[in-house]
Parts: C-alpha cells; sequence; structure tokens
C-alpha cells in the first residue's frame, strides 16, 4: 500500500472543491494521524489480503498485519471486515484491489487508491471501504468515489466497453451500504465541471469559503481570516463587540435557525484554535492570558494483577463489580440464531426529542390535527 499523496486528492475533493483557498492554505501545514486512521489503515490492509489471497478475514483474528505492528486483528475488525470483502466478492466480474488510479487529465497531478474496482458488463463499480463509524457517509454524489471513477475510465476504457458506474460505499461498523449509479457520459459532462474547480485550486489563487464540509477536516482551519468572519458574522451580526450579543429569547427564529445551523463549524473551529493555541504553549511560544498547568489526575494501581490478588485475599468476592450485559453485547455474544431467545426481554422505549433540520428522513413528533381527530372518536 503506498504512502505517496495528490495535492488535489480524492480524499480531500470535498475539501478543495467547495473551498478552492483550502489548498494554499494547507501548505506547510503538518499531517496528523489518529490512532482512528491508523486503525482503518490496518482495516483496508486485512481487506486487501483477505482479496488477494483468499480465505477469510477470520483467519487472522489475532495476528498482527504484516505492514502494520500497531494493530492485532480482533474479532469485531475480522467480522467487519469480511462484510465489505462479501460485498467485493458478490458483484463479480473482473477485479483490483487497492488499486492506484490517474485522474490527471482532469484534476492536475491528481491520483489516487481506489480501495476496489469492479467491472462486470457494463458496468463498473468502484467500491470504497469506510472504516470509522463516526459519520455516515453516502454514495450520492461523493466527490471521492467520482474521481477514482473517473481515474478507472482514464485507466481502462480503452479495454472495456461499460457505460454505466456505481459507486459504492461500504460502512460496516455503521451497518451501512451506499450505492448510487451515474451514466459515463454525465460523469465525462461532471469531469468537465471538475477540472475548472481543480485548475482554481491548483492556482493558488481560489478564494477560502468556509463551510461544515470543507471545514471539516482542514489543516488550516485555526487560523483561517474567513473562518474567523464567518463565525462572528453569524454569531455577532449587528454587534461591534461578543459582549454586547442580545438575549437569545430575543433573535427572531430565521436568524435562530442559521445560528443553530452554522453551530458544527464554529464548535470545530473553536475547538482547532483551542489546539493551536495548546500546540504554541508546548513549544515555548507565548498565548497571552494562557499558560500550559499539570491537568486532573485519577490514581490508579501501580501492578494491577498484585492489586488483584491482594484485594481478593482482603475483600474475597467484592473485589470485583459485576454488571449484566448490555441488549447489543448480549446479542453479540450468543449470535444471531441464539439472540431470537432473548427478544422477547427487550424493549427499545422511545427516544429523547431531538432537533434535527428538516431534511432529516424521520418523521416529525408532537401533537398533530389527526390526534385531536383520534381523541373525538
Amino acid at each position: 500500500m503506498g504512502i505517496a499523496h495528490a495535492k488535489l486528492s480524492a480524499s480531500g475533493s470535498h475539501r478543495w472543491l467547495n473551498c478552492p483557498g483550502s489548498v494554499q492554505a494547507e501548505q506547510g501545514k503538518p499531517d496528523s494521524r489518529s490512532t482512528f486512521a491508523e486503525e482503518g489503515t490496518a482495516a483496508h490492509e486485512l481487506a486487501e489480503l483477505v482479496l488477494t489471497q483468499g480465505g477469510s478475514a477470520f483467519d487472522w483474528e489475532g495476528y498482527q498485519l504484516p505492514e502494520n505492528n500497531a494493530f492485532t486483528v480482533t474479532r469485531d475488525m475480522a467480522g467487519n471486515v469480511q462484510e465489505y470483502v462479501d460485498y467485493v466478492k458478490g458483484l463479480g466480474g473482473v477485479q483490483m484491489y487497492e488499486e492506484r488510479v490517474d485522474f490527471s487529465p482532469w484534476v492536475p497531478e491528481g491520483f489516487g487508491t481506489s480501495d476496489a474496482i469492479c467491472i462486470v458488463g457494463d458496468t463498473l463499480h468502484a467500491v470504497d471501504l469506510k472504516y470509522g463509524k463516526g459519520l455516515r457517509v453516502d454514495a450520492e454524489q461523493n466527490t471521492q468515489g467520482l474521481l477514482y471513477a473517473l481515474g478507472a475510465v482514464n485507466e481502462y476504457g480503452a479495454f472495456y466497453e461499460f457505460e454505466r458506474v456505481v459507486i459504492a460505499i461500504v460502512q460496516p461498523r455503521l451497518d451501512h451500504i451506499s450505492e448510487w449509479e451515474i451514466s459515463r457520459s454525465d460523469l465525462m459532462r461532471w469531469a468537465d465541471w471538475i477540472k475548472e474547480r481543480a485548475d482554481l485550486a491548483a492556482s493558488g489563487k481560489g478564494e477560502r469559503v468556509p463551510g461544515e464540509k470543507q471545514c471539516r477536516w482542514c489543516k488550516a482551519k485555526a487560523t483561517c481570516d474567513a473562518l474567523e468572519k464567518y463565525t462572528h458574522d453569524i454569531i455577532a451580526t449587528d454587534f461591534e463587540h461578543l459582549d454586547d450579543m442580545q438575549s437569545p429569547d430575543a433573535i427572531e427564529a430565521e436568524r435562530l435557525s442559521r445560528i443553530i445551523a452554522a453551530k458544527p463549524l464554529i464548535v470545530s473551529w473553536l475547538d482547532a484554535v483551542e489546539a493551536h493555541a495548546r500546540d504554541m504553549l508546548e513549544s515555548g511560544e507565548s498565548v497571552p492570558g494562557y499558560k500550559l498547568v499539570e491537568g486532573r489526575s485519577i490514581r490508579q494501581w501501580s501492578d494491577a494483577e498484585q492489586a488483584e490478588r491482594t484485594l481478593v485475599e482482603l475483600l474475597g468476592d467484592e473485589a470485583h463489580e459485576r454488571k449484566l450485559l448490555s441488549v447489543a453485547k448480549a446479542e453479540k455474544a450468543l449470535g444471531k440464531k441464539r439472540a431470537e431467545e432473548i427478544a422477547e426481554l427487550v424493549v427499545k422505549p422511545a427516544g429523547k426529542p431531538t432537533m434535527v433540520p428538516e431534511s432529516d428522513k424521520r418523521q416529525p413528533i408532537g401533537t398533530t390535527s389527526s390526534d385531536f381527530d383520534e381523541f373525538d372518536a
């Protein structure tokens, strides 16, 4: 699995397409790798091994992967990866895994690694494994998938006749598979549009356009003047200082709606600013009004095994706490077939009312005229 990264990458396309100025802004900013990202890399490596070498993901349970010593394959990881493997294998046709594709005819120096490319009859499938479970990803108009498909057309279009393209997102930890189809001709029309956006982003002259999607993982978020201005305009429109803000009770409903919609972006910006200030302090720079101190610490056993032996000696059975398994953990431990034996013991109470955008597909709750009709009856 390669480590090269394109300046205008497919995975970052949601950012540079919506905010062309972010490419220039991110230059020189260090990359950060989280434990979650490393776990995702391990899952992709396991998937590639199983797809290319055969067998099952469960064959690797308890083993460390050849290229990734940070993670030992757990039963959970094996099960999740196997779902993706089964989906890909089920497509049939000509299959290529972890394939580097070149979409540079439309995006300057553009290339990426597609998790799976499957050509089945007149259809090209571009399949992407998403191992994360924090954010649900859909295939419809997914620019990363579209760029991988475009690269596949560039690489294999002369050898295979396909008229349809299916973008697929497999997100096993959320039990989510999303598919979206586009014709090859529509994909090529989309390519003309993306070429204009990519050229603008690569030129270094694109403007910065704040937004939740493009700012989420932007490395320049903490020092972005455009995002700071956007935040101020949303919160403090009509006010010279934040201290002068009126009570929320006095804000009209339409403006309340705009502020609530911007909350995720504003909070993520504030978090990024705080992290940037902490990094400055840790590197010896000063941030007026702030300093580093030792945080709160919780006592722990210096030797857990020795502590367990001593406590059992002193307290007997009271040395250990016992807690009933949750429904989800019990079902997992029992397996699908035996889980039916506890079905009658499970209830799902109504969830706490949650405010969501009107675009959310769930039905609204609350009193309606039909409630009164039913009462009268």
